[in-house]
């Protein structure tokens, strides 16, 4: 999924920021700035844009004004000094409210919500009762050197600990990211993947075959370590058919 987005403020140096921003986040295609938001009117309307990065207070329109002039609305991120407006911003259905300065982290949890409002309205319908279904994300982000990058669960074959480290190993790609084991298993849990050993998460749809206390995935033996053996044997027995 790339994401088309431009970002409207009348401050360079808030439009730089975002300029660098984009340009660590693969998916992101910033196609236009603009420093007047009376500008930008026609170039929305004109073209194919997902998302905007939306400064509040300008001058001759601001972001309010913009948003009440537009008939079809893309996602919107103010990105403002100022929290007064976010109970406007609220009532306007922004995705994000982003109090400058704004961090590289704090973007991207913005982006984020994006990519997850994006994934529920092109996704699965709502059940007859009216209520929304919950679904997983199919993707989540880690940070590496230099940028920020998607890993699609269904890639994901195995995650090994480095040190400090973690070695997320999927069909095509090894990717380093500097992050703890609590926030890992945020994202790898079940029903999808299982911790089976302090250094260990594996994709359970991946595995080739059980051994004793060894998983085969791809070629790489994995140990099951005696903390997590229980959990991870009844996990197996439940999907087992005969």
């Amino acid at each position: 999924m790339n994401i088309n987005c431009i970002a409207i403020d009348d401050e360079p140096l808030a439009l730089d920021i975002i300029r660098d921003y984009c340009s660590k986040v693969v998916f992101l295609n910033l196609m236009k700035t603009f420093d007047n938001a009376i500008e930008s009117i026609e170039y929305i309307r004109s073209n194919k844009v997902d998302l905007i990065f939306l400064d509040i207070q300008m001058e001759e329109l601001t972001g309010i004004q913009l948003l009440n002039a537009l008939k079809h609305r893309p996602f919107v991120i103010f990105t403002t000094a100022y929290e007064r407006y976010a109970i406007q911003g609220f009532e306007l259905d922004v995705v994000d409210y982003m109090l400058k300065p704004i961090s590289f982290e704090r973007f991207i949890k913005g982006v984020n919500k994006v990519c997850e409002r994006m994934q529920l309205d092109t996704g699965t319908p709502k059940p007859e009762s009216g209520k929304a279904k919950t679904t997983e994300p199919s993707f989540f982000f880690v940070k590496t050197e230099t940028r920020m990058e998607r890993i699609e669960n269904s890639e994901v074959l195995y995650v090994e600990g480095m040190g400090d480290y973690w070695r997320i190993v999927t069909k095509t790609r090894r990717i380093m990211t500097l992050m703890n084991a609590r926030k890992l298993e945020e994202v790898l849990h079940e029903p999808q993947f299982c911790r089976v050993h302090k250094s260990f998460f594996i994709a359970l749809d991946k595995i080739e075959s059980i051994e004793r206390n060894r998983i085969k995935i791809a070629d790489q033996y994995i140990p099951v370590s005696e903390t997590y053996h229980k959990a991870f044997f009844d996990l197996v027995e439940r999907k087992k058919l005969a």
